[in-house]
């Protein structure tokens, strides 16, 4: 048996789930450089070479996608383990 099974079987599921949520908190923090990361460059990026500005744009969408994916997914895993 798992130690969140047990937790869960002895009814500290509550317990559980503010560690999830203290977990995405930290897990918010590295999507969120990413993002910072991103456009930031890509700003530079399109002062630099403005007639490239429909790659770089494109290529920023698909990187925030990316980093967007890993906050939806420490968002979703408190729920899938808490309950």
């Amino acid at each position: 048996m798992s130690a969140l099974q047990t937790l869960a079987a002895e009814g500290l599921t509550g317990d559980i789930k503010a560690l999830g949520s203290i977990g995405y908190g930290l897990a918010a923090i590295g999507p969120g450089v990413g993002i910072g990361i991103i456009f930031g460059k890509g700003t530079e990026a399109l002062a630099r070479q403005p007639e490239a500005a429909s790659l770089i744009r494109n290529n920023q969408i698909l990187g925030f996608a990316f980093c967007e994916a890993l906050a939806l997914i420490g968002l979703v895993m408190p729920f899938v383990y808490g309950s």
